[in-house]
């Protein structure tokens, strides 16, 4: 598998929530350590969180850089351009997190990883006929152009960036055919993301 990086988009209103993600308790540790630690395990170097302006994180470890987005408001596109810029010189590829993803593991990072194949600038899994675009890995540069010409127009959809990238989906079938991501996570948990306090309860009551 060839090098790649991590980018951990931490920086939503989270309003659903009622207070930041990136703080939320796991069993000890905030939630972005967290996700940044499972990154890091799958091999990701280096690995970067794009805060919101202005927004305080936990401490980090040294070897995680932390990153704003250049213009607030502007939704996880903006948290996008910020990370791939940020390590647009250090690999060729990227994976992408959101920061409430407590069950993501190092094998489906890997699996997804290992799908960006020559000729294909995306792979995104699809579970339940939807698409998870801040659980997938990109080639940072045609990526990260694609990204700069969606913030310059009006559509800021994360899911309309996969319009302007080849991509390749990948369904339940695609990422269990993977031997060790079918053992680390029959149950495709890695794409459950929490949004509300009580996602937040009962994947804290499912983990205990």
């Amino acid at each position: 598998m060839e090098p790649f990086a991590g980018i951990v988009v931490a920086g939503g209103r989270s309003e659903r929530m009622g207070r930041p993600k990136a703080e939320l308790d796991w069993h000890g540790s905030p939630l972005v350590e967290v996700v940044c630690r499972t990154l890091e395990r799958a091999g990701a170097l280096p690995v970067v969180v794009v805060r919101a302006n202005g927004q305080r994180l936990p401490p980090l470890a040294g070897t995680i850089e932390i990153v704003e987005d250049a213009r607030p408001a502007r939704g996880p596109l903006e948290a996008l351009a910020a990370g791939l810029r940020a390590i647009s010189t250090a690999t060729e590829v990227v994976f992408v997190s959101a920061v409430d993803a407590p069950f993501l593991v190092p094998a489906f990072v890997s699996c997804v990883v290992r799908a960006v194949e020559a000729g294909t600038e995306a792979a995104v899994p699809l579970h339940e006929g939807r698409a998870h675009p801040l659980a997938a890995a990109y080639r940072v540069a045609p990526t990260l152009l694609a990204v700069e010409r969606r913030l310059a127009g009006t559509d800021l959809s994360v899911r309309g960036l996969l319009d302007d990238l080849r991509v390749r989906r990948l369904d339940e079938a695609d990422l269990l055919a993977d031997p060790e991501l079918r053992a680390a996570d029959p149950k495709l948990d890695s794409l459950l993301n929490l949004n509300t306090p009580q996602d937040y309860a009962d994947a804290l009551a499912r983990d205990s």
